[in-house]
């Protein structure tokens, strides 16, 4: 791992540490009455107003090419990412959503391969790429081999591990001509305006006496500015200086934290096959930023 760039697996690491958490938050709020997709526009809604505070106030980019390509951002890191996998959960087994969602970072890395030309397919990182996936399998079924196969929940799931890395290959594509802020700005507000078609079919769900809740205000502030407006700065920064596969491979790591969070919050079991699990997602991970022949 180059010294110099440490930081930068470090801030990766802790994004992954937020977004291992959020499953608890989601379940809070899923428990006190607001869908998936009025999570997602709250989520979003905080964290863009938030983001104002911060960067420069251009309004667009330097050309229609690009904008389009800011709007592709947002569905595809946002709106069309979040109704894909929420969509998933409620017609397949949380486990093969959060198996499927993993191989993201195995799409990027062959996406990266065909299009990005500083990003090579070597062996040590498909190798790294498939040990961690290997070892995501084992904490997802956390010693319970259960696999239940629904054709169209665990295809909207891969869609939505594909368009993450699409979101991916396009935002390393625009990073060295915009600010971090202004392109996370930009996914922010996308996100939000791409999701408001699917209002038309089931209304947002508005009632202050549930959104004012404590429990569900506090989760709702905690997953827009910690885990959407913070954590996709910061991963849009480790996306400029590390490269898309290498931030991406801490994917990986986030179905661990949700099980350590489970376990220390909800009192989940945590078996043996589930840490040697862990174990094989840091040493996938480890293999995978080594530099090894193509």
């Amino acid at each position: 791992m180059n010294s110099g760039k440490g930081k930068y697996h470090l801030i990766a690491l802790s994004v992954a540490v937020i977004w291992g958490t959020t499953f608890i938050s989601t379940k809070v709020l899923l428990a006190d009455g607001l869908d998936p997709k009025d999570i997602l526009f709250y989520r979003f809604l905080s964290a863009y107003i938030g983001i104002w505070f911060f960067g420069s106030r251009k309004l667009f980019a330097k050309s229609v090419k690009d904008e389009l390509l800011l709007v592709v951002c947002g569905l595809c890191g946002g709106s069309l990412y979040f109704l894909a996998e929420n969509t998933a959960l409620k017609i397949t087994l949380a486990s093969n959503v959060a198996l499927i969602v993993c191989t993201a970072p195995v799409l990027t890395a062959i996406l990266s391969h065909f299009i990005l030309k500083n990003e090579r397919l070597t062996k040590n990182r498909m190798l790294g790429s498939f040990i961690a996936l290997a070892g995501v399998a084992l904490v997802v079924f956390n010693g319970s081999f259960i696999l239940k196969i629904n054709p169209l929940g665990d295809l909207l799931t891969f869609s939505a591990a594909l368009v993450w890395g699409i979101y991916t290959m396009v935002l390393k594509h625009l990073d060295n001509r915009y600010s971090t802020f202004f392109i996370t700005r930009k996914v922010f507000f996308y996100g939000l305006l791409t999701i408001l078609p699917v209002f038309l079919v089931t209304p947002l769900t508005v009632d202050p006496q549930i959104l004012f809740k404590p429990e569900v205000l506090g989760n709702l502030l905690y997953l827009g500015f910690a885990a959407s407006l913070a954590c996709y700065v910061l991963w849009n920064l480790c996306l400029k200086y590390l490269g898309a596969v290498k931030t991406t491979n801490y994917v990986y790591t986030i179905p661990v934290i949700t099980f350590i969070a489970s376990a220390l919050i909800l009192g989940e079991r945590i078996t043996f096959i589930a840490f040697v699990g862990a174990v094989l997602i840091i040493s996938g991970v480890y293999l995978a930023d080594r530099k090894g022949r193509v």
